[in-house]
Parts: C-alpha cells; sequence; structure tokens
C-alpha cells in the first residue's frame, strides 16, 4: 500500500497524510482552548515523524508567523527530512502582487529555510489579479526560493485560471488546499475535486476532522472556546455532526479503531490526490492521526458514510 502522494505534477511526494499547524502559532484565536504548549507540540512533531508522518502545513497568518518559526525550529533539529508548505495572505493590506517576495522573504526566515517546498495562495479574497499573483509565484520558483506553486480555498474556474497562468511559465499548479471531510463534501460537487484529477492536482483537505468535533463524537458539552460560536457547532449542523459521528463509531469499534481514523481514512480512500492535514498538538494526536495509514475502508463501509454525509 503506497502511503505516499503526490503533488500534482511537481516531482514532490509527500506523506499521504499531513500535519496542519493552524493551532501551533502564539495568538490564542488560532489555538482554540487556550495557548499551545511548545513542548507538547514538540512532542507531537516527533511523534508524527517516528510514524512516518512528514508533510507540515503552516501559513505566515497562523499565530503571526509563530506556527512558522515554531516548524522551522523543530524541522531543523529533525533527524529525517520533511515537507514544509506555507501560505501567502493576499488581504487586505496587500495591493500590489509585488508584496508577494517580500511575505515569502520573512516566511523564509521564520522557518529558516532557503527554500519553500510548496508555497500557496491561501485565499482567493483579493484585490490581485490571479495572473498577477501566479507571476509572482513562478518569479519565485525562477529565484529558487520556491519548488512548487499552489493555491488554497480556490473555487474550480479560478483553480483553472491559476493553472493556466502558471503553465505559461512552465510550472505546474501543484496542490489546492480547501476544507474537505465526511460533513463538508462541497469539493465533489462544485468543481474542485474534478479540476484536480483533470489538471492532475492534489487536493490537501483542511479540517478533516470539523475542528476536531469529529473526535468528540459531536457531543455539544464537548464545544468550548471561541469555536462554539462558529456555525459547525451549533444547532441541527451540530445533531447532524453527532448522527455521523454515530455512524463512524460503530465502524471504528468493528476496525478497533477510533471514529476520528475513520473519518480520515474515508478521505484517503476517496480519491490518490487527496491529502488530509488533521491538526497535532500533543504526541498522543500525532500518534493517533498516524493510526489511519497501512490500511483503507471497504466499499460497505464507504457506502454507511456517504449514506450518513450530508450534501
Amino acid at each position: 500500500m503506497d502511503e505516499r502522494r503526490r503533488l500534482g505534477a511537481s516531482g514532490i511526494t509527500v506523506s499521504a497524510l499531513g500535519v496542519g499547524t493552524w493551532s501551533w502559532g502564539d495568538a490564542p484565536f488560532w489555538a482554540y482552548g487556550g495557548m499551545p504548549d511548545r513542548a507538547e507540540i514538540a512532542a507531537a512533531f516527533r511523534a508524527s515523524l517516528d510514524a512516518g508522518v512528514t508533510f507540515f502545513d503552516t501559513a505566515e497568518l497562523y499565530g503571526g508567523g509563530g506556527a512558522e518559526r515554531l516548524l522551522g525550529a523543530l524541522a531543523r533539529g529533525a533527524a529525517r527530512p520533511v515537507v514544509i508548505a506555507s501560505k501567502f495572505t493576499p488581504f487586505p493590506h496587500r495591493l500590489s502582487a509585488r508584496t508577494l517576495h517580500g511575505a515569502l522573504d520573512r516566511t523564509l526566515a521564520r522557518l529558516d529555510v532557503p527554500t519553500l517546498d510548496l508555497y500557496l495562495v491561501h485565499w482567493p479574497y483579493t484585490v490581485l489579479r490571479t495572473a498577477a499573483l501566479m507571476d509572482a509565484m513562478a518569479a519565485a520558483v525562477r529565484d529558487g526560493k520556491v519548488r512548487a506553486v499552489g493555491v488554497s480555498n480556490f473555487g474550480a474556474a479560478r483553480m483553472r485560471r491559476a493553472h493556466d497562468r502558471l503553465a505559461r511559465h512552465g510550472i505546474p499548479l501543484a496542490a489546492n488546499e480547501v476544507r474537505y471531510n465526511v460533513l463538508a463534501r462541497q469539493p465533489e460537487t462544485n468543481g474542485v475535486l474534478a479540476a484536480c484529477r483533470e489538471l492532475d492536482v492534489a487536493l490537501i483537505a483542511h479540517s478533516p476532522l470539523v475542528h476536531g468535533l469529529i473526535a468528540g463524537g459531536g457531543e455539544s458539552a464537548r464545544v468550548v472556546g471561541p469555536r462554539r460560536y462558529l456555525p459547525a457547532y451549533r444547532g441541527e449542523r451540530l445533531r447532524a455532526i453527532h448522527a455521523m459521528a454515530t455512524t463512524l463509531r460503530e465502524i471504528a469499534r468493528a476496525r478497533e479503531r477510533t471514529a476520528a481514523q475513520v473519518a480520515l481514512n474515508w478521505l484517503l480512500c476517496r480519491d490518490d490526490r487527496i491529502i488530509p492535514i488533521p491538526g497535532a498538538k500533543r504526541a498522543a494526536h500525532a500518534r493517533a492521526n498516524a493510526g489511519v495509514l497501512g490500511w483503507r475502508l471497504t466499499a460497505e463501509e464507504m457506502a454507511m458514510i456517504d449514506r450518513a454525509s450530508l450534501t
């Protein structure tokens, strides 16, 4: 069973499972439930590597650069090479595509690396044209500062424009990072997954565990801190999550797995272009996430989840 996946046609391969570091920053907003414990995060990083998970996704926005600094420090002392993705924030204060170069230089400095494996535009909400952003990305590749280019939260049409503009420079679009999980299956209906298949682009699935609520079984008593104000944690949506969690637990009991592992495995089974990036702030989280590797759900189990899914 191949537990590595390609970042599109970039020539870069990564572990089939990654780690999202949005909660590794210094700002409480990004660390739902409290400030991150750096020693615990370091233990999670080492546990991930021990399990063969070597792909880490971060962004300049996470903790105001704090997540990048911490990831860079951990990567420097790592026992094996890691693949790092980070993101450029195009809005609201950046009014020229030229600002991408300065932002990239600061990301490289925080990570303390000469070259970033994958650099993504964090979202499409910007006054900057996609073409101009991709031209700036292509220049970063030519300068040796970036190995591969991606986008994040892009719809199918804008993703195609990014792909076509990069193609003018002879550079493939490596990835589109979007929200995708058992309860958020929009990539299957909005054309994004189809475009990834057609254009040979990896789909990096963020929020693969519905912000951790799948692991909690969808129980409202587990929803604490700022996230209780999110629509995904309230009313009918919360009841739907609980119903899905019931299905996942049924499969998990038969498999001697956890509901979260079943949810992650479902993503791995959907398409070999999909790379889930669950968060991990503790070693136990990292080991549990890595337990998704080395096995696959049956067609019958996939159908059970399909029947329980929201569209």
